[in-house]
């Protein structure tokens, strides 16, 4: 086989490999950050959407005595919304066998999570950003083979130990990484740039808190965009 022919669908498989990667981790974002940024509800809201089957997920943690401090839920992948305050109505306070009895008669009962506290997903290295989705396994792989990908592979941009930073603390260097390495995305399938100086270990591991707080910032923002779009 021609040796051009060779090179060229080598490019093409990394570049495709690099936006099959990037696709899931860029949904998961994007419905990490809904997910993140509930728009306020009602408790009677909740039960009229409850009762006529819009809700697919609810999230929620109760007291010891079992009345509901705290309700989250989902009508879609991009439309979460939340009660926090207001847990009585006209027929006392809502606990949690109230809940299940609403859910039960649901015309479509949705999945229950029963919250221990209000957090991140717990993980001292993973980034809270996007692994914090329901049913987030497809995210949790294509970040996997990312870090994979870059540990295996001598990176142009950074040393890996930046990229291992950015990659953690950074939420967002995954992103990065397939957009930027070993050619920018928007340039297409090609040979490698040349490697310049490259950024080290420890101005990765100061890049990745920028990086960090910049998520928050981008964060914020799509929210907004999310809740004036859907309401």
């Amino acid at each position: 086989m021609d040796s051009a022919l060779v090179t060229r669908i080598r490019h093409t498989t990394i570049f495709v490999i690099r936006l099959a990667l990037l696709v899931p981790l860029l949904g998961g974002m994007l419905i990490s950050t809904a997910a993140s940024l509930p728009t306020s509800r009602t408790l009677a809201q909740f039960r009229t959407a409850a009762l006529a089957g819009e809700i697919d997920r609810v999230n929620y943690r109760d007291s010891d005595s079992g009345v509901l401090e705290w309700l989250e839920w989902s009508e879609a992948p991009l439309v979460w919304h939340h009660v926090d305050a207001g847990f009585t109505d006209t027929e006392g306070p809502y606990t949690t066998a109230r809940l299940m009895t609403d859910v039960r008669q649901a015309s479509a009962p949705p999945s229950l999570v029963r919250e221990s506290m209000a957090g991140s997903s717990g993980n001292d290295f993973l980034p809270d950003r996007p692994f914090d989705i329901p049913g987030g396994w497809w995210v949790a792989v294509s970040w996997g083979l990312a870090f994979l990908v870059m540990l295996c592979s001598t990176p142009r941009l950074a040393n890996r130990w930046a990229w291992f930073w950015m990659f953690t603390v950074g939420q967002i260097g995954a992103l990065l990484y397939l957009v930027l390495e070993p050619r920018p995305l928007w340039r297409g399938p090609g040979e490698g740039l040349n490697r310049g100086e490259r950024v080290s270990g420890g101005r990765g591991c100061g890049y990745s808190i920028l990086l960090a707080i910049t998520s928050v910032i981008v964060a914020a923002g799509i929210g907004g965009l999310l809740e004036w779009a859907l309401g």
